[in-house]
């Protein structure tokens, strides 16, 4: 087998948001924000929670304003994802959340004001051991930067972004990570590669308001795995119109592809052509519905017919291969057994959801550890 090619990632100073270890050698983290009305924490509640069960690392939640701040308290209550307090401006507002419980600040504090508000919310900041996210958009850069630069550029991105990181040093606050985010994919490539070299701290990637789930997709995978296979990059955010949930399954596809995390079934199929014994772009859209729930990693190899199955379903921890008249199955590289077309799809779940259970089992038994 060809030897996987090793990423060698920054070098970053590690922070925590919540229980999450953000840079340093720590897993990159997956991230989305939630679109329900702040203020109904019924509604917000009831979507971390899905963005929970798929596995997010962290959640953003914009907090607008005072009102959004008191729920922000009761959301904080009742789920167990870190949450991040997403703030423009309102240094109060920021004050108010970090009592309570937010695990993370996004406030640029070069846009709060007078010295006197910006020291307060550092020193908030410091006092209940949250760190801030610097994040730098190409739609609102200050009025300063669009007339010395035109127009939004990479380097505005950058420069924007130090003079944010210059006051929390200045403040000696050093918990901090950085975002420097584009809708255009060369801009956002250009921009994390300037300020990697430039600062210690984490840098949360994005590609921001990258489209409709297929196009913001692909905008998002190329430059973020770009950046990611140059090892820039300690968390991510896929940013997509569409439901949130989406983007965590977007997120760690492309770190799946990577090999940088390895979470839920990893499913390897054909696009399929007129010599498959069986159909597999539905076997497989059934397969992914029904094993959403699983976070173990598993390979499972899914190909219609006798030419690149074998090859295919031997490398995986599971695997389906097309024959006549019967399919043949495979487990840990070894032939298993043979599977008919009606029990495709059942008979590939129950062997998967075996192979997840036997890996819990050692576990439990102190015989491996998990991957995440």
């Amino acid at each position: 087998m060809e030897p996987e090619i090793s990423i060698q990632r920054r070098k970053s100073r590690q922070i925590h948001v919540g229980s999450v270890p953000v840079g340093g050698d720590a897993p990159i983290s997956v991230q989305s924000m939630t679109n329900t009305d702040t203020c109904d924490v019924d509604a917000t509640v009831a979507q971390i929670r899905r963005l929970e069960e798929v596995g997010a690392d962290i959640v953003r939640v914009s907090v607008p304003t005072m009102d959004a701040a008191e729920a922000f308290g009761k959301i904080r209550k009742q789920v167990q994802v870190p949450l991040v307090a997403d703030i423009h401006y309102d240094y109060k507002i920021a004050l108010k959340v970090a009592d309570e419980g937010a695990d993370c600040l996004r406030i640029n504090p070069g846009n709060i004001g007078r010295e006197d508000r910006v020291r307060a919310v550092i020193q908030s900041a410091r006092d209940h051991g949250v760190p801030i996210r610097i994040g730098v958009n190409a739609g609102s850069l200050e009025k300063e930067l669009q007339r010395k630069y035109g127009e939004p550029t990479s380097d505005a991105l950058v420069e924007s972004a130090l003079r944010h990181a210059e006051i929390l040093d200045r403040h000696d606050f050093q918990e901090f990570k950085i975002s420097v985010k584009a809708s255009n994919v060369f801009m956002t490539l250009q921009a994390y590669r300037k300020l990697a070299t430039q600062v210690e701290q984490p840098l949360h990637l994005g590609v921001t308001e990258a489209g409709t789930f297929r196009s913001g997709t692909v905008k998002s995978a190329v430059a973020l795995g770009g950046l990611l296979l140059e090892g820039i990059g300690d968390t991510i955010r896929i940013s997509l119109a569409t439901d949130p949930v989406e983007e965590i399954r977007v997120g760690f596809d492309i770190l799946k592809s990577l090999n940088l995390r390895k979470k839920g079934v990893n499913i390897i199929a054909c696009p399929s052509c007129s010599r498959q014994n069986f159909d597999v772009i539905q076997t497989v859209n059934e397969l992914e519905a029904r094993l959403e729930d699983i976070n173990e990693s598993v390979d499972l190899a899914v190909i219609g017919c006798l030419v690149n199955g074998p090859g295919e379903a031997r490398e995986a921890d599971v695997g389906l291969t097309g024959g006549t008249p019967n399919n043949l199955s495979y487990e840990d590289g070894q032939k298993s057994h043979h599977v008919k077309q009606e029990d495709l799809v059942s008979e590939l779940e129950r062997m998967v959801r075996a192979k997840v259970q036997k890996m819990r089992d050692d576990e439990a038994k102190g015989i491996i550890a998990r991957s995440e």
